[in-house]
């Protein structure tokens, strides 16, 4: 029997390894936003792209929006973060 190299076409298949590691610093990232105090980060999304944190979707402050940042930066694994966080809000009855 004679074993040949694997193709893929000219492109490299992605990593599991990768792929895993990048959700794990992402579930991280959320889990820290969502235990942190004084941001409410549950229309928050956290996503990791060219290695980056991304923080997108809406908050209720500036001041939500700088802590979302400063708590991104301090988890492990984390070297940047781009913020695409919003200012909005909850509508006068509490619904979104």
């Amino acid at each position: 029997m004679v074993f040949k190299e694997q193709t893929f076409h000219g492109l490299e298949p992605e990593m599991e390894a990768e792929i895993a590691n990048r959700a794990s610093v992402e579930a991280a990232v959320a889990n820290a936003l969502a235990i942190a105090g004084g941001i409410d980060a549950s229309d928050v999304e956290v996503t990791m792209e060219n290695d980056q944190i991304v923080l997108s979707g809406t908050v209720g402050t500036v001041g939500e929006i700088e802590r979302a940042t400063a708590v991104a930066k301090a988890v492990e694994g984390v070297h940047a973060v781009q913020n695409r966080i919003l200012l909005g809000g909850s509508s006068l009855d509490g619904t979104h």
